[in-house]
């Protein structure tokens, strides 16, 4: 009898699935053409390779630059010219702004409460303007740059040491540990990638970050699977998540006892203007621990 229902609830949903799909489309006739297989629960997904910037090429041929798919039970547009890409950059900006959601990025934004990938609106035009003002500008970059010269040195020193006895180095790796020391000496005045050491974790870390943001997760685009957790995807994501609350804590509270004590001194680094921002009661927008704390995540992100 329990085999008899469990069939039953599969055939419902399996009906269920293709008359939503059928009735959305069939409602919005205004939408890009659509490949017309569209299989129950999976949508278009089953017309995607491992390789999926390759696939909608492909199908662009066929549908044209602007195509309309289901990913999973989630609707999407895919433009693939240069014309209708500027359509959605820039003639239509405001209204392609926000990013997708994905349980990735949600826990490791600490809620999207970072800059990159949080929704348009009043905070992310005040974050806007205090990195265009404060964060990134030419005087402050300007005075960041020994921090850029030191680790290009470094780098450079590396390079010539390893050459002299003829030890083979992987390019791609070193000037990804340049890239992500700068950054991380700008931010927090600690290097994040060494040979061995806390350091050398902190760079582990980032890259599983990396990894775990761009990976492809069922349950973002099928609803069955948002419960249980299938892949063990959102296990390692939380893992991930405070294993760099740790670290960040500990780097926050070294920055707010020197400044308690007026040890910080010299030109400050990028916590040390966002700890300023957060501490200014004057600004429209109160920056929140949390806040800080996922927009110092998403630069190396970024930068990877």
């Amino acid at each position: 009898m329990e085999n008899v229902y469990s069939y039953l609830s599969l055939i419902f949903i399996f009906l269920m699935s293709t008359i939503f799909i059928f009735r959305y489309s069939k409602a919005k006739p205004h939408l890009p053409p659509s490949p017309l297989v569209v299989l129950p629960i999976i949508g278009h997904l089953h017309l995607l390779s491992h390789i999926p910037h390759q696939a909608f090429q492909k199908l662009s041929l066929e549908y044209g630059p602007i195509i309309h798919l289901f990913l999973g039970s989630v609707p999407c547009v895919v433009a693939s010219s240069p014309e209708s890409a500027k359509e959605f950059l820039k003639t239509n900006e405001n209204a392609s702004l926000d990013r997708p959601k994905s349980l990735a990025l949600d826990y490791i934004t600490y809620g999207s409460k970072d800059f990159v990938f949080t929704n348009y609106g009043p905070y992310w035009k005040f974050m806007k303007k205090i990195v265009n003002s404060q964060l990134l500008n030419g005087r402050t970059l300007d005075l960041l740059s020994s921090i850029r010269h030191d680790e290009l040195t470094r780098f450079i020193r590396s390079l010539s040491e390893n050459a002299k006895v003829g030890k083979s180095v992987d390019l791609g790796e070193e000037l990804m540990k340049l890239v992500n020391n700068v950054i991380s000496r700008m931010v927090t005045r600690e290097r994040c990638m060494d040979k061995e050491g806390e350091s050398d974790s902190v760079g582990k870390l980032i890259a599983e970050i990396t990894v775990a943001s761009g990976s492809f997760n069922l349950s973002d685009y099928i609803w069955l699977f948002k419960t249980p957790d299938l892949q063990g995807f959102e296990k390692r994501v939380k893992d991930i998540r405070s294993r760099f609350d740790v670290i960040i804590e500990r780097i926050m509270k070294e920055h707010e006892e020197a400044r308690k004590h007026k040890e910080v001194g010299g030109v400050q680094d990028l916590l040390d203007i966002l700890l300023d921002v957060a501490q200014d009661e004057s600004m429209e927008v109160n920056l929140t621990r949390e806040n800080i704390k996922a927009f110092i995540q998403v630069l190396p992100i970024y930068a990877s």
